[in-house]
Formats: C-alpha cells, sequence, structure tokens
C-alpha cells in the first residue's frame, strides 16, 4: 500500500501493483467531482505571456463566485502550492494544525502541534498561527463559518494568523468562511479550483483573505501566477453559476446514492463534503487491496489503519461496481 499512502491518484502504480485488476481503473481515492465542467472558452493563444487583465478578470470573477465583499485575492497554480509557501511567508509562532488532516499541513508548518477541533479556541488565545481545512479533509468535519470567524479575531488579538484550506468548499454551500471576512482580518482563506470543478490538471487555486498576507504569498509567485489556459477556463466556469449551482445539488444526490450503497454493506459513511466519504472498517489494508484487485482505486492512510476514504463513483456502472467489489461478487 505503501506508494497510495502520501497523496490520493497513481493509477499507473495501482496497475503495476495490481495487473490482474480489470480495465478500466475507477479511481476514487482523489475527492475530485467525477462530473468535470465542460463549458466553451475561445481559443487561448499560448505564445504569448498570460495577459494581466486577464488575471484580473479571472480573479474578480472569482472573488464573485466565493462571495468576496471586502477581501483581496489573488491567484495561485494550485492551492497545493499556496500550503508549500506558507514556510516562506514568516508565519507567526507557534504553529499549530488541526488533526487529522491534510498530510501536506505538515510540512507547510513544520514543527506544528496537532490539535483536536475541541481545542480550536485554546490554540487560537495561544496567539502564533493556526492551520486548518474546512471541510477537513479526510473526514469531512466542518466547522461552521461564524467560529471560524471568531477564531480569527481571538488569535488576532495576539498576533496571530488564521489558515483555512477551504479546497472543498466550492461543493459545500455556507460552509466557506469568506463571505463573513473582510481584509483586514488575520485570516489566510486557500481555494482549489480543481476538486470542485473536476479539473485538476488546470492547476489553478486562489489565496484570500488578509490583504497583507495575500500581497506576501503573491509576491512570492510572480507576476504571471498561472498560465493562459487556467485563466481562460477559470474565469468561465466561475462565471457560470448555473452550472454552480446545479453541480451542488447534483452532488448532494451522488453523495446520497454513495451512502446508501454504504449502508448496505454495513459501513457507515462519515464526512459532510459530498465529493467523499470516510469509511471505518477492522483492517482497512485488506478492503483496500479487495478493492484494488477489483479495478477500484480507494485512500488508505499510514496514521489511521481502519480508515479507508472514497469519492464520487462517476456513473450507474461505476456504483454497481463497488457495489459487487463491497460484496464480493
Amino acid at each position: 500500500m505503501h506508494p497510495f499512502l502520501y497523496h490520493g491518484g497513481r493509477l499507473d502504480a495501482a496497475a503495476a501493483a495490481f495487473p490482474r485488476a480489470p480495465r478500466p481503473w475507477i479511481d476514487l481515492s482523489t475527492g475530485i467531482n467525477p462530473f468535470a465542467w465542460d463549458g466553451a472558452v475561445g481559443p487561448v493563444d499560448h505564445r504569448a505571456l498570460p495577459d494581466p487583465s486577464g488575471l484580473t478578470r479571472l480573479e474578480t470573477t472569482a472573488a464573485r463566485a466565493f462571495g468576496i465583499a471586502d477581501a483581496a485575492i489573488t491567484a495561485l497554480p494550485g492551492s497545493e502550492i499556496g500550503l508549500r509557501l506558507l514556510a516562506c511567508l514568516g508565519l507567526p509562532r507557534p504553529y499549530h494544525l488541526l488533526g487529522p488532516g491534510y498530510r501536506t499541513h505538515l510540512a507547510a508548518l513544520p514543527g506544528a502541534t496537532a490539535i483536536a477541533a475541541d481545542a480550536l479556541e485554546a490554540a487560537a488565545d495561544a496567539g502564533g498561527t493556526l492551520l486548518l481545512a474546512n471541510p477537513n479533509n479526510p473526514d469531512g468535519g466542518l466547522i461552521p463559518p461564524e467560529r471560524l470567524l471568531d477564531l480569527s479575531v481571538r488569535i488576532g488579538a495576539r498576533g496571530g494568523l488564521l489558515v483555512v484550506d477551504e479546497a472543498f468548499a466550492d461543493a459545500t454551500p455556507g460552509a466557506s468562511v469568506l463571505p463573513l471576512i473582510d481584509g483586514r482580518l488575520p485570516i489566510l482563506v486557500l481555494r482549489s479550483f480543481g476538486k470542485f470543478f473536476g479539473l485538476a490538471g488546470v492547476r489553478l487555486g486562489f489565496a484570500c483573505g488578509s490583504a497583507g498576507w495575500v500581497a506576501k504569498l503573491a509576491g512570492l509567485i510572480g507576476d504571471w501566477p498561472v498560465s493562459a489556459t487556467a485563466l481562460s477556463i477559470g474565469a468561465a466556469a466561475y462565471a457560470d453559476s448555473g452550472w454552480i449551482m446545479a453541480m451542488q445539488a447534483r452532488l448532494t444526490t451522488q453523495a446520497a446514492a454513495l451512502d446508501d450503497l454504504l449502508r448496505v454493506h454495513g459501513l457507515e459513511p462519515i464526512g459532510a463534503c459530498p465529493l467523499f466519504r470516510l469509511i471505518e472498517v477492522a483492517d482497512a489494508a485488506v478492503l483496500f487491496a479487495r478493492m484494488a484487485g477489483a479495478g477500484i482505486l480507494t485512500r488508505p492512510f499510514d496514521y489511521a489503519p481502519g480508515w479507508l476514504r472514497l469519492g464520487l463513483p462517476a456513473d450507474g456502472a461505476a456504483l454497481d461496481r463497488l457495489d459487487r467489489a463491497l460484496g464480493h461478487r
């Protein structure tokens, strides 16, 4: 299981490890929307540098989609890059992060102390930097935006900063803290384009919130933070409000269907994010191998040997294969 314990994906490694698995593989390991945005975009000129006006248009359109009224925003080549650059910003110490959480958070704040959700207020009162994901990954836990706002005020009173990874927030209406904040609050919010829109290869994300910290992050990225392709696709997708609303409803329905299937097999789904579910079993390694043998890649965790995370099956055929694999059929 080692190649599959760090991030989702790696279908090539799965095919090599399980050569007899049926094709095509079903990748449920990433939490990326299987129903990708497929709207129209105009021609992209790859011969020229990305146009600054295109960047402004993208950031303005994304800010509107996020519900931002008065906060800073800058585009990133993926929210993963935003996390990796946190260590270069000179963030205030001590470092705390919500655990269990996304593995990159550990790399983002070296030496951070992991805390449980019921200790967030105490960590905020200690000052420094507090990093968490909302919805959380991998358990899909949700923290009310009002509580996040309070945490930012508390930690700011001690010269600290709250960093919120909202990579999965687009799929969960009402989850984001962005509509509640302005650029003066000590909060930095990271957003991902690829997960909700199902276009992870575009490599697009955003940092929003505190004007000062957003400016520092933008300075590290430079004048051309994302490609011309990302500018074009991102602006068109975030402007497609009808698709966004319809997809949020569709994901809720698909997640309910997955929940029903898991319960049929005696597995209780965990999490409120419709893009993935966590399950607990006696030996996740055994179930992971069984799923992989059926050509279905799931996400195991080295720190939780009883956990597997499953993304959404893309269609009825994929759901049926999952049903048969869970039932040994």
